[in-house]
């Protein structure tokens, strides 16, 4: 059980608090798990256990897996830590970082979440351009063929990022999209060892991008800054250019999401 969790005299968990004791077992674990993983954590009952994660899934908190025994976070939980990342006073310091970076380089930056079947994106800085790429908060983008969506999936345990490709369809959005699985994973790599991640014309013609990943404490991949711009303005090489700028951007959100 986390050192921060209050037990009663019995050493159980109060009964009003099991669910969201549940519920951040599974956040905090990073991976699908069973109910029988946390067990030991939660130190419940089987018969309970199994109940409050049933109760959980009806309700859209969690979700199962593709092998039908383990959970992970459901949409409900989701959309609560994006709503819990976009809490005032947070939000407030977490666009003055973002507006900095966006005014240093002279294009639009955003942070980027991933969700079930896309990028979402959190918050988002304009560019003063009157020609720019229109992608308000909230737009979710393919993970396939953006900067932030790569960026994410290089992120992934191999285990997982095969069952995401081996289900994924790889649509063609543009002539530039990468939709050859062997050449994906191997851009992956790449990303994944240099620590960034590249849009070449991918998503949208005439559009380039790079992301950067913010992490927690744990050091697992929670969000993405990135910039993108039309190439009339900065190419891709321009754009990779800033990679340094970004880098350290990601390092002080990273630090606000773990103070």
């Amino acid at each position: 059980m986390p050192d921060d969790l209050t037990s009663d005299k019995q050493g159980q968990i109060p009964t009003n608090l099991r669910l969201l004791y549940l519920l951040e077992g599974v956040a905090k674990a990073g991976v699908p798990v069973t109910p029988s993983a946390l067990k030991d954590t939660l130190n419940l009952p089987k018969p309970t256990l199994h109940r409050l994660f049933h109760t959980a899934e009806e309700a859209g908190y969690l979700q199962r897996d593709l092998d039908g025994r383990s959970y992970s976070p459901g949409p409900r939980l989701r959309r609560l830590a994006v709503n819990t990342l976009s809490s005032q006073r947070v939000r407030m310091v977490r666009l003055s970082i973002l507006r900095r970076v966006a005014e240093e380089i002279g294009e639009t930056c955003n942070i980027a979440t991933p969700d079930r079947d896309g990028m979402i994106y959190l918050d988002r800085v304009e560019t003063h351009w009157p020609l720019r790429i229109q992608l308000p908060v909230g737009s979710q983008v393919p993970f396939h063929c953006t900067a932030s969506g790569k960026m994410y999936l290089a992120s992934l345990r191999p285990a997982y990022l095969d069952r995401f490709l081996a289900n994924a369809t790889l649509d063609e959005r543009v002539a530039g999209t990468i939709t050859d699985e062997t050449l994906l994973k191997a851009e992956l790599e790449t990303t994944r060892k240099r620590g960034y991640s590249t849009d070449a014309e991918e998503f949208m013609d005439g559009m380039a991008a790079v992301a950067v990943p913010i992490y927690d404490m744990q050091h697992r991949l929670v969000s993405t800054l990135s910039v993108h711009a039309p190439l009339q303005r900065l190419g891709l090489s321009d754009l990779v250019a800033k990679v340094d700028l970004l880098k350290d951007a990601a390092h002080e959100l990273s630090e606000l999401i773990n103070t």
